[in-house]
């Protein structure tokens, strides 16, 4: 199942991962995301930023038949592996997201651009769940909390970039 997401900022590319890449913000971001335990970690490997964050999450927000994969909480393992920029700003990563002891994933890629007014953020992946039968029941169930927590992300960067 294709998932996209797209938000636009009123500041450049720069500021705006500065403010994404900012460990205070990933722990922000995680607390909105989650009710439970997480952790968020932002590192350097060479040129390239790793934004890594693991939410522990309820599972009683999903249909029954999803439970039964995942159990009591979700435990979902986020990893944003960004270039550097390009001399006009742009930046884009890899993104790959796994639900720990389900055989659901989330890979794809994300961009920041520059526009006239600002910076676009724009992120499209395949959301994919490895269960005959019942795979794109639990795609669909998924793509709502990832629908959720994206738009979450979006007003915590507008408030953060003012």
């Amino acid at each position: 199942m294709k998932f996209t997401h797209r938000a636009e900022y009123p500041a450049s590319p720069e500021a705006v991962f500065a403010v994404m890449s900012d460990p205070a913000f990933q722990d922000e971001k995680c607390d909105a995301t989650t009710t439970g335990r997480w952790s968020a970690d932002v590192t350097m490997r060479g040129d390239r930023t790793v934004i890594t964050t693991e939410r522990h999450l309820p599972a009683d927000g999903l249909p029954e038949f999803a439970r039964s994969f995942v159990g009591a909480t979700l435990t979902i393992v986020e990893v944003q592996t960004w270039g550097p920029a390009d001399p006009d700003g742009r930046r884009v990563a890899d993104l790959n997201l796994h639900v720990k002891g389900a055989p659901m994933t989330l890979k794809g890629w994300i961009r920041l651009s520059p526009t006239d007014s600002g910076s676009v953020h724009e992120l499209e992946a395949d959301l994919r769940a490895g269960v005959p039968l019942i795979g794109g029941r639990l795609e669909k169930a998924g793509a709502e909390p990832l629908t959720s927590a994206a738009d979450i992300e979006t007003r915590l960067l507008h408030r953060r970039l003012g």
